[in-house]
């Protein structure tokens, strides 16, 4: 499906600190570079015929205020919207609300697609520390490559999920899971905790459901 070395490799990922309502927050921050410009990367982040065909189905209003909802995911509304540049939205998932801004720069004869999702520290971020949406922050950007290198495809699910149990997708989640687990390290968590929560993430994502 694809190169899990070179594509871990083509990634930056980045964690800070903020506060947000008098709590505490951290800042994840994912990043690359795609081989298209900025008009055709902000379309196939904001057009809701093109998003299922590399992340998930969505409905709603994609704009200014609107309200979307990702299939079997997360919703939220859209906060500001800065064509083609970036834009900025809640990520709701349960009982949990938390923020994402997307940011799109030229970069050399390309484009950067950078994402920051911003959540308040509780008791799952001890638990499983940045790789808990940084896996899965990954995955997406594997599909968005694939999207932009054939544009007539779409992501089948029922093959993603195939994939990501087979050899080569455990191994692409198991180097993401440790290139988030450096990144948590160099941003000043402890070792020994941050390798624990690293290890419960890969295990929640590589453990097959039960039939």
């Amino acid at each position: 499906m694809i190169d899990s070395s070179h594509q871990i490799s083509a990634v930056r990922r980045t964690l800070g600190d903020r506060v947000i309502d008098a709590k505490d927050a951290r800042v994840l921050t994912i990043s690359q570079v795609y081989d298209t410009d900025v008009d055709d990367l902000w379309d196939a982040c904001t057009n809701a015929e093109r998003i299922p065909r590399w992340f998930l189905p969505v409905t709603g209003e994609l704009k200014l205020g609107g309200h979307y909802q990702l299939e079997g995911n997360a919703g939220g509304t859209v906060e500001r919207c800065e064509p083609p540049h970036s834009f900025a939205a809640t990520w709701e998932f349960g009982d949990t609300v938390s923020w994402i801004e997307v940011r799109l720069t030229p970069e050399g004869t390309g484009t950067r697609f950078e994402l920051e999702h911003v959540a308040h520290v509780d008791d799952r971020w001890d638990e499983f520390g940045p790789g808990a949406v940084g896996v899965g922050w990954d995955g997406m950007l594997v599909g968005l490559v694939l999207h932009l290198a054939e544009p007539g495809t779409a992501v089948d699910p029922e093959a993603a999920m195939a994939w990501m149990m087979s050899p080569s997708g455990v191994e692409f989640m198991t180097a993401s899971s440790e290139a988030w687990y450096e990144a948590d390290v160099a941003a000043g968590a402890d070792p020994v905790n941050a390798r624990a929560a690293a290890d419960r993430t890969l295990a929640a994502y590589t453990t097959p459901p039960e039939a």
